[in-house]
């Protein structure tokens, strides 16, 4: 099988992608994901209440996806909320399926 180098992604497109895909890289992230995919926000104690993990855990989860840019967070006290940050979700669809092609 012959490998073609087929055009290549710029440098700050790889650095997302890696960032994207490091996010990507756990089980609990990825199910959090398809959570928050399912409707348009969540409050982080509805995702405890949902996944068998603590509070903490599933913070640090969420802190995780939001420093990826793939979730935005809304502080409404004692509450956060969050989503997709659905710009940078179609991003990362489209860097993924950029790289796999």
């Amino acid at each position: 099988m012959k490998i073609l180098a087929e055009q290549k992604i710029s440098e700050d497109s790889q650095a997302d992608l890696a960032r994207f895909a490091k996010a990507l890289s756990h089980p609990t992230r990825l199910e959090i994901l398809r959570l928050l995919s399912t409707q348009s926000c969540c409050f982080t104690g509805d995702l405890v209440e949902i996944l068998p993990i603590a509070q903490s855990t599933v913070s640090q989860h969420l802190k995780e996806l939001k420093i990826a840019g793939l979730i935005q967070g809304e502080i409404d006290p004692p509450k956060t909320k969050y989503c997709i940050n659905q710009q940078n979700w179609q991003k990362a669809k489209l860097l993924f399926a950029s790289f796999f092609e």
